[in-house]
Formats: C-alpha cells, sequence, structure tokens
C-alpha cells in the first residue's frame, strides 16, 4: 500500500517560490570589480524568472547545457534559479583550469550558451573558436575593462533580460537535471556529475540541520568556495530555504577585500578552503568579526595552530568538512557531540577541526584491499566510500568512469581514511582526489 500524500516535487522551482514569498526583501550583496551591488531576494527572482523568458528568446533547447563562466554574484545566483527552473542545465565552468581542459570540457558537456562575466572574457574568448557547440555567448558586466568583441554571438545580458518576458508557468520535476559540475581530480579526463533537483534541494536541507552548518534566517552567509565548485557548495540554495542574506565575493578575492566584507556586512556564516582561512589569519587581529558563529574549512583537517589563531583573534575555531564533486558536494561535517564533553580546548579544536560524521541521509565506509569493510574504530584504515540521495551513481560525458562504484553502487572516494565508533571521518591520505586549484584545495 502506498502512501497518500501530495505529489510534490523536490525541485529549483519550489525553492524559488519559497524565497519571493516568504523572503523577498532580504539581501544579496555581490562585490564586483569596482565597488559593491545589492539585490533584495525578491528582485533577485524577478530577474531570474525574466531569464527563463530570455532562455526562450535565445532559443535553447530543453535540456540544453548552459554554461556559466563567472565568479560567485548575483548574476550567477539568478542562473542557478532560472536554468534548472526552465528545464535546461546549468554547468559552472572552473575558470581556474587549464585552457585544453576548458575546451575539453565544453565540447564533453556540449553546452549550448556560455554566460560570461566581462571580467573574464580575456580567458574565455581566445577559446571560442575551440568550443564545437556554442552557439553565443553572453556578456555579464561586472565592471571589468576587457573589450568586448563586435561579433553576432555576443550578446549582452542585461539588454537580454529587458527584452524579455517571464513565462507563465515552469516545468516541474525532481528527477530531472538541474546542473552539471566536472571533476578536477588530477587522474584521466575530468568527468561530468549530473545533478537532479531533487539532490540539489535535498543537499540545501540538509545544510539547514543544526548539527551541520544550521544555516538560519538571521545568518549572513557568505560563499567563498566558487559556484563552480558544485554551486559554491550549495550555499546559495541554503540561503533561500532558510531566508538568510547572501553576500558574494565576485571578483574581489584579496584577503582585505574578503575581511571588509566580513565587517561591513556582518556574515555570520563563512565558508572556504584552508588556504583561504590562512590568507585571513594576519588581519584577524585588527578586524571586528564578532558576528561570526561559523567558519567552515573544507578538504582534510583543519591545521590546529590555524584553529587556534581564529578562535584566539576572532572568538571561533574552524569547524571541518568534507566531500566531493561526486557528493554535492558536503558529505560530512563536524560538531562537538555529548561524547566530547569534558574535553580542553586543544582537543575540542582537534575534533572541530576534523571531517566529521556524515550529514543525515549520509552514509560513509572504510574497506580493505578485499572489500571487506573494517571496523570502526578510528584506527584501521581503507579506502573511503559514500552513499546516499545526493551522491553520483554513475558519471555524465566520455568518459563514464564505472570503476569508481561498486557492484553495490558505493562511490569510491579514493581517500584512505578512518571512522571511528562515534562516526567521526579522519583521512589518512588522498593520493587521488583533493587538487589545488587557484590556492584552494577541492575534494574530487
Amino acid at each position: 500500500m502506498r502512501g497518500l500524500m501530495q505529489d510534490r516535487p523536490l525541485d529549483v522551482v519550489a525553492v524559488m517560490r519559497r524565497v519571493e514569498r516568504l523572503f523577498g526583501h532580504k539581501r544579496v550583496v555581490t562585490a564586483t570589480v569596482t565597488g559593491e551591488v545589492a539585490a533584495t531576494w525578491g528582485q533577485v527572482v524577478a530577474r531570474a524568472r525574466r531569464l527563463v523568458g530570455a532562455l526562450d528568446l535565445l532559443e535553447v533547447p530543453g535540456g540544453a547545457r548552459v554554461a556559466a563562466f563567472g565568479w560567485n554574484s548575483q548574476r550567477h545566483v539568478e542562473l542557478c534559479l532560472a536554468v534548472p527552473s526552465s528545464g535546461r542545465i546549468l554547468h559552472a565552468l572552473n575558470h581556474r583550469q587549464f585552457a585544453e581542459e576548458i575546451g575539453y570540457i565544453v565540447n564533453d558537456a556540449a553546452d549550448d550558451v556560455v554566460f560570461v562575466d566581462r571580467s573574464l572574457l580575456p580567458k574565455l574568448w581566445p577559446l571560442i573558436g575551440q568550443f564545437r557547440s556554442v552557439r553565443l555567448v553572453v556578456v555579464m558586466d561586472d565592471g571589468g575593462s576587457a573589450e568586448i568583441p563586435s561579433d553576432p554571438r555576443v550578446v549582452d545580458y542585461e539588454e537580454l533580460l529587458a527584452a524579455a518576458e517571464p513565462p507563465a508557468d515552469f516545468p516541474g520535476d525532481e528527477d530531472e537535471a538541474a546542473s552539471l559540475c566536472y571533476t578536477s581530480g588530477p587522474t584521466g579526463r575530468p568527468k561530468g556529475v549530473l545533478y537532479s533537483h531533487r539532490s540539489v534541494v535535498l543537499d540545501a536541507l540538509l545544510l539547514l540541520g543544526v548539527d551541520n552548518f544550521a544555516i538560519s534566517e538571521r545568518d549572513v552567509v557568505l560563499p567563498v568556495v566558487p559556484m563552480f565548485h558544485v554551486n559554491a557548495w550549495g550555499l546559495p540554495y541554503a540561503a533561500m530555504l532558510a531566508g538568510a542574506d547572501l553576500v558574494l565575493p565576485g571578483p574581489a578575492l584579496a584577503p582585505e577585500a574578503l575581511i571588509g566584507q566580513m565587517e561591513r556586512h556582518q556574515v555570520t556564516f563563512a565558508a572556504a578552503g584552508p588556504a583561504t582561512w590562512r590568507s585571513l589569519a594576519p588581519l584577524l587581529a585588527s578586524a571586528d568579526l564578532s558576528s561570526l558563529r561559523m567558519v567552515v574549512s573544507g578538504g582534510g583537517a583543519v591545521p590546529e595552530g590555524l584553529s587556534r589563531t581564529w578562535e584566539q583573534a576572532a572568538g571561533i575555531p574552524l569547524t571541518g568538512a568534507w566531500g566531493m564533486t561526486e557528493t554535492s558536494p558536503v558529505m560530512t561535517c563536524s560538531r562537538l557531540a555529548t561524547v566530547h564533553d569534558g574535553l580542553g580546548p586543544g582537543d575540542r579544536r582537534r575534533v572541530l577541526g576534523s571531517p566529521g560524521p556524515p550529514l543525515p541521509l549520509a552514509e560513509i565506509r572504510v574497506v580493505d584491499e578485499s572489500g571487506a569493510i573494517v571496523a570502526r574504530d578510528g584506527t584501521t584504515a581503507g579506502e573511503l566510500e559514500a552513499a546516499g540521495p545526493t551522491v553520483a551513481s554513475a558519471y555524465f560525458g566520455a568518459e563514464p568512469g564505472p570503476e569508481a562504484f561498486t557492484h553495490d553502487g558505493w562511490l569510491k572516494a579514493g581517500d584512505i581514511a578512518t571512522i571511528d565508533s562515534y562516526g567521526y571521518l579522519q583521512i589518512v591520505d588522498q593520493p587521488n582526489d583533493l587538487v589545488k586549484s587557484g590556492g584552494e584545495l577541492l575534494a574530487g
């Protein structure tokens, strides 16, 4: 006997509807080349709705890949709403990759249109002749000084929106693809990970959990982690569901610019790789970061010395988390559980700095060379595997990589790890899946 619940899809349209109706007054702030711009969530959604109409004007087919070559910005968030809601697939490109890799990825994804920030045009436009499927390039003017090519394939973002009308309705299917990201691992060609609407919404919901990121309506969220890394770890969608303010660094990634944004907008939650938090450490003593409640550092274990520096100067230690492109990406997040009551400050920092236990609905295990599950004793190491509704089941594109999945459907993470009796993960070695991209550690 089946349950008698309403069949309402978990899709990006529902996220858009919620933030528009309940939190339209809340803010989205973006740093640009020349300063900052701000809008309400209501204005952002209205523009996203027009963008859906603009994609129709451009005759982008349903199911087509729409590439984004941009910074963390309001316009990028508009793409995160409009493209999946319209039945197309958003493909965030890593603008830090080498030209050869970018060309391969665009062709493998068969992108139809590319949206690019003006300040990044000098990197993208020389590659246009390599892109076999790209018909149009839509330029988003972020204040950059790059010359815009006089070419019939080039379209201005704001002019496009001005000419468009929002559609009356939107398709809704939680199992349809919503977005696409490519792994950046050093072994073999990059491989595509295709997220469904359902996985996007579930991932965002999980980030609201009190034992995870605990994002709420009172938060001001700063995702320094780039949009091309799984939609900035899903944080823009989580901010929409919760009704939080969103602060976006755009191209202003220098330590002084980031610390200025955190002070000026009283950021409460921020996420990035350890390299970012290390670069900010010398500025902490002169900054007022009293609004911060949580700073998440992705990748491996957080260096205890770096966490101590943050705790002494900003009042909070760094919190560890782990994940991969294939896991949407956040799979674990550390916390202090009841079993850690009574620990001293150093031990508490070490626990918080670990990757931590899995999020609800996520499962992790460690296996030996024969595939047998090893003891969860915090000592016995083996290869880490992951499973759950936000974990990929296969790869998209020319190189499917079936060797990355077990016979029972678990993802082989490639990391060597231990898990203790309380489920806390420790990464012992990262031989394959941790690479450095533009100074930031990215798993997968």
